[in-house]
C-alpha cells in the first residue's frame, strides 16, 4: 500500500519504519487539508492527527484511499458519513490514554485550586509571600463528571483519592461501576446544580455541540469550576467568557478550544478570516480566554506523555497491519 503519515514529528518516524517492508511509506510534518490533499493523491492509506481535516474535498483528491487511521480517540475531524459512502475504512486509537488524560484533569484542577501558576510566577519575579494566593481544598467538594467512558471512570477513581464526592451523568449509566466506585448517577440538571467542579468527558458530535451553554451555566452553582479535556465545541466559549466575567464561573481549566488549528498558526488564522468566514466572535473568545488570569489553558496536550504517545504509535501501526491482512481493528466505520 501507499501509506502517508501526516502531522508527524521527526522522532515519530522510526515507529512507522516497520511498515516499509511491503509498503511505500511517507511521513510529512504538515497536517492534511483539502488544499494539500492533491499532493498525496496516490495514497491508499493515511494516518492523521487531530489537526488534519478529512472532508469531501480532501477525499475527492485521494481517489485510491481505502483506510484512514486517526492517531486519536476522537474522529470529529473526519467526515465519517462521506467515508462510509465511499467505502473507506476509518480506525482510531480508543484506549491509549484514559489515565493520562485523567491525570491532566487534576493537573489543571490543582493549578486552579492552589493557584499554582500565579504562585510560580510570583516567586520567579522575586516575591516570596502567599498573600492573595489563597486557594481551596478538593477534599469534600462535589465533582460532576459528564461522560463516564474510560476517561471519566479514571477521573472518578482519582477524585475519590482526593476525598471528593462524585456525581455523574451519562446517556448509558454503568450502574455496576457506580456501586463498585461509590458514586451516583443523576440527570444533567441535577449534576449542574450540585457540582462544585464540572469535568467534561464526552465526544464531539451534533448532540454534544455546545452542551455547556448559557442555559447550562445558569443552572450551575455560583463560583463553579469548569474543566474541559474533551473537545472545544462541547462548550460555547462565548457563554463561558460571559460566565467568567460575571463570576458565575470562578475558574476554568481548558485543554481544548474551538478552532484549535486556526489558533495554532497565524497563516491559518488569516486564511480563515478572509477565505473561510470562520466565526470571528468565537475566535476572539478563544483569545480572551487564553489571557484571563482565572483560566488555565493547555494546548491540547492532555494526551502527551511518553507512554501514551507510544501506545498511539503502536496502535496505529497495528491498525494498518491488521487492515492489510483483511482483519481490521479499532474500526469506526468499515469499508467495503
Amino acid at each position: 500500500m501507499e501509506i502517508v503519515f501526516f502531522d508527524v514529528e521527526k522522532w515519530e518516524r522510526g515507529a512507522f519504519a516497520v511498515l516499509q517492508e511491503g509498503h511505500s511509506v511517507s511521513c510529512v510534518e504538515e497536517p492534511l487539508r483539502s488544499g494539500n490533499a492533491g499532493e498525496y493523491g496516490a495514497a491508499e492509506a493515511i494516518s492523521i492527527f487531530i489537526y488534519s481535516r478529512v472532508d469531501r474535498q480532501a477525499l475527492d483528491a485521494m481517489p485510491d484511499l481505502k483506510l484512514i487511521t486517526s492517531r486519536s480517540t476522537g474522529f470529529d475531524h473526519i467526515d465519517i458519513k462521506e467515508c462510509e459512502r465511499r467505502g473507506i475504512t476509518v480506525c482510531n486509537c480508543p484506549d491509549y490514554g484514559e489515565h493520562t488524560v485523567a491525570e491532566h484533569v487534576f493537573g489543571l484542577l490543582l493549578m486552579i485550586s492552589h493557584r499554582l501558576e500565579e504562585a510560580v510566577e510570583r516567586t520567579r519575579k522575586g516575591g516570596f509571600s502567599p498573600r492573595g494566593l489563597q486557594g481551596f481544598d478538593l477534599k469534600g467538594k462535589t465533582l460532576g463528571v459528564v461522560g463516564t467512558g474510560a476517561i471519566g471512570m479514571a477521573v472518578i477513581r482519582i477524585a475519590q483519592g482526593f476525598g471528593m464526592g462524585v456525581l455523574a451523568y451519562d446517556l448509558k449509566p454503568d450502574e455496576e461501576a457506580a456501586r463498585d466506585l461509590k458514586f451516583d448517577y443523576v440527570d444533567m440538571d441535577n449534576l449542574l446544580q450540585q457540582a462544585d467542579i464540572v469535568s467534561l468527558h464526552v465526544p464531539a458530535n451534533p448532540q454534544t455541540h455546545h452542551l455547556i451553554d448559557t442555559e447550562a451555566f445558569s443552572k450551575m452553582k455560583d463560583g463553579v469550576v469548569l474543566i474541559n479535556t474533551a473537545r472545544g465545541d462541547v462548550v460555547d466559549i462565548r457563554a463561558l467568557a460571559r460566565a467568567l466575567a460575571e463570576q458565575k464561573v470562578a475558574a476554568a481549566g481548558l485543554d481544548v478550544l474551538p478552532y484549535e488549528p486556526v489558533v495554532r498558526e497565524e497563516a491559518e488564522l488569516l486564511r480563515s478570516v478572509y477565505e473561510e468566514t470562520e466565526d470571528l466572535s468565537s475566535l476572539l473568545a478563544n483569545e480572551v480566554l487564553v489571557r484571563m488570569k482565572n483560566v488555565v489553558v493547555t494546548p491540547h496536550s492532555a494526551f502527551n506523555t511518553r507512554e501514551a504517545v507510544q501506545r498511539i504509535l503502536d496502535t496505529t501501526v497495528e491498525n494498518i497491519r491488521r487492515f492489510g491482512k483483511g482483519d481490521p481493528v479499532n474500526v469506526v466505520t468499515a469499508g467495503r
